[in-house]
């Protein structure tokens, strides 16, 4: 009889174990890069330019595989079932260097020979990366752009609040745009650096 109690207890805790396999939500990935191919969304005033991005830091809350979202005034959930593709600062670099390609015809020229073409330098600091479902998508960036043939680097700030509908696809959606929307300041700057132009950091 105890052998058959045993095996039935054994018998039981794979079925609860099946059973909760069975109803896991399954994984949802996220990402920051916009897709190949899209339209420019701002106009460039400069020549295009070539790169070097810097790797970009986000804030240690934020800096999950999990997409971190904000509860209320204080509370933060961390969903499980919701991911970034790649680490959090590699998506906001991978974003904001497709965005720069698409919008100024920028080259990427990160760990790569220079070739003697004007080149800048960017640094981007990611002070807040703030979620919160059905109503914001929110960054706060501190970035610097220099020109690698000399001169001082140029440090800015920038804010960028998107609304956003329901879901996690709108959520991911507003990030893009505030991305977005930063590249088109950081380009604007490192065009005019690359061109040996005066340059200031932009209003508001």
């Amino acid at each position: 009889m105890k052998r058959w109690g045993t095996l039935n207890l054994a018998v039981a805790t794979l079925a609860l174990v099946l059973s909760a396999c069975g109803s896991a939500p399954p994984l949802r990935y996220y990402t920051l890069v916009p897709p190949a191919g899209g339209a420019a969304t701002v106009t460039p005033t400069a020549s295009s330019f070539q790169f070097e991005l810097l790797p970009v830091t986000v804030p240690a809350q934020v800096d999950q595989p999990q997409m971190v979202v904000r509860e209320g005034g204080q509370g933060v959930a961390v969903l499980q079932g919701q991911r970034w593709i790649a680490p959090l600062g590699d998506e906001v670099r991978g974003a904001l260097a497709a965005d720069l390609a698409r919008d100024f015809r920028a080259q990427d020229v990160t760990g790569l020979p220079n070739q003697g073409k004007a080149t800048v330098r960017i640094k981007l600091d990611v002070r807040r990366f703030d979620s919160v479902p059905g109503s914001y998508a929110y960054i706060d960036a501190a970035w610097s752009v220099r020109a690698l043939k000399g001169g001082d680097p140029l440090a800015c700030t920038s804010r960028f609040s998107e609304t956003v509908g329901a879901g996690y696809d709108a959520l991911v959606q507003g990030h893009q745009q505030a991305i977005s929307r930063l590249a088109g300041q950081i380009g604007a700057v490192a065009g005019a650096m690359a061109a040996g132009q005066s340059a200031s950091c932009p209003a508001g």
